[in-house]
């Protein structure tokens, strides 16, 4: 007997059914259509997906080495 999972399209919100066999009849699950998975490729491709990322901390970061530290490191070099 085969199971079903409920869940919704993360598109259009429509209840997708997933069968516990790998060969579901549903080929664009977890999306109910292949309209909901083009969506979702084109707001990746759009780059609409994105990871938060914190701003580093101004205090951790070096300062730049300013020009007369380069000339410094070069002269001492044979």
């Amino acid at each position: 007997m085969r199971e079903f999972k409920a869940m919704l399209c993360p598109i259009c919100k429509k209840n997708v059914a997933e069968l516990d066999d790998p060969g579901s009849p549903n080929r664009f699950f977890p999306f109910c259509s292949e309209r909901c998975k083009l969506i979702d490729l084109g707001r990746w491709l759009g780059e609409r997906y994105r990871i938060p990322i914190k701003p580093a901390d101004e205090s951790s970061e070096l300062p730049p080495p300013s020009s007369g530290d380069a000339r410094a490191d070069s002269s001492d070099r044979p």
